[in-house]
C-alpha cells in the first residue's frame, strides 16, 4: 500500500474513533509496526496529529471556513491589498477556496473583472456586483470549507484560462513546497495552476511551516508569494532561490 493511502486512512480511523494504537493500526492495514511508527511520525510533523505513547490521537481537524475566517483578520487584509493592486481592470482572475483568498475578493467590488471561483464566500461577496463576470466552478459542496469540489470543478478549469491565480495553503515548506491537508482538494488546485498565466500565493507567516502532508505544487510553479513571513525566513530566502518573487505585505495602517 502506497504511503499516502495509508495516512488516509490512518486519519480516518482517528477521526472515527479519536485515537488509535499502533498494533491496531498495524493489523488494519496489513504494515509492520515499523511503518506505521514512521507514518505517525510524519504525520505529526504534518501538523495532523499528536503521538502518544502505543500510538496516537486526533488534533483538532482544520478549521471550518467560517472559524478560520476570523484569524488573522489585519494580516490577510493587508495581504488582499497587495494581491490588489497587481491586477488590472479587463482581467480574468481565478480565486481559490482559501479565507485570505476572500479578504481579496472583498478588495476588487466596483473593478471590471472577470472572477473564476469555486469558494462559495466569494460567490457571496461578488454576486451583487454588476461590474465583475462571475464564474462559479460546478462541483460537490464541502460545506465546512465553503467550497465546490470534485472532477467537475476540474473539468470546468480545463475549459478556461485566465491572467491571474490567487491561491490559499495549508502550509509553506522550508524548499517552497505548498501543501495541503486534504487530500480530495488537491486536484482542483492543480488544475487552477494550469488554468493561471501567473501564480500568486498568499500566505500569512503561520504558514510558514503551517501543516499539510499533499504537496499541491513546488516553487516552480509559483510566480509570486505575498507575506507579512521575515524576509530572513529560510523559506522566503528559498523561494527567492527558485526564482519567485517574494513581495512583502505592508501592514495596515492605524489611524492616530
Amino acid at each position: 500500500m502506497l504511503a499516502e493511502r495509508r495516512h488516509q486512512l490512518i486519519l480516518q480511523a482517528l477521526r472515527s474513533g479519536g485515537t488509535v494504537s499502533v498494533a491496531d493500526l498495524a493489523e488494519q492495514l496489513e504494515s509492520s509496526a515499523a511503518t506505521i511508527r514512521r507514518d505517525l511520525l510524519k504525520l505529526e510533523a504534518g501538523g495532523l496529529l499528536t503521538r502518544v505513547h502505543g500510538g496516537a490521537i486526533i488534533d483538532e481537524e482544520r478549521a471550518p471556513f467560517n472559524d478560520a475566517a476570523g484569524l488573522l483578520v489585519a494580516e490577510k487584509d493587508a495581504i488582499a491589498a497587495q494581491a490588489a493592486t497587481m491586477i488590472e481592470d479587463g482581467q480574468s482572475v481565478i480565486l481559490d477556496s482559501g479565507t485570505t483568498v476572500h479578504r481579496l475578493a472583498l478588495q476588487l467590488h466596483g473593478r471590471r473583472l472577470t472572477i473564476i471561483t469555486n469558494n462559495l464566500a466569494v460567490y457571496d461577496e461578488l454576486i451583487g456586483d454588476e461590474n465583475i463576470d462571475l464564474m462559479l466552478l460546478g462541483g460537490m459542496v464541502i460545506r465546512e470549507s465553503r467550497m465546490l469540489d470534485g472532477f467537475m470543478a476540474e473539468d470546468n478549469l480545463r475549459q478556461v484560462r485566465a491572467d491571474w491565480l490567487f491561491m490559499g495553503a495549508c502550509g509553506l515548506r522550508p524548499g517552497g513546497q505548498v501543501m495541503d491537508t486534504t487530500v480530495a482538494e488537491v486536484p482542483a488546485r492543480r488544475a487552477m495552476i494550469a488554468a493561471g498565466d501567473k501564480v500568486v500565493l498568499l500566505a500569512d507567516k503561520s504558514k510558514f511551516p503551517g501543516t499539510g502532508m499533499v504537496k499541491i505544487c513546488g516553487p516552480e510553479d509559483l510566480d509570486a508569494v505575498i507575506t507579512n513571513a521575515s524576509e530572513d525566513d529560510a523559506t522566503c530566502m528559498a523561494l527567492h532561490e527558485a526564482g519567485v518573487k517574494v513581495i512583502p505585505a505592508a501592514p495596515a495602517e492605524v489611524d492616530g
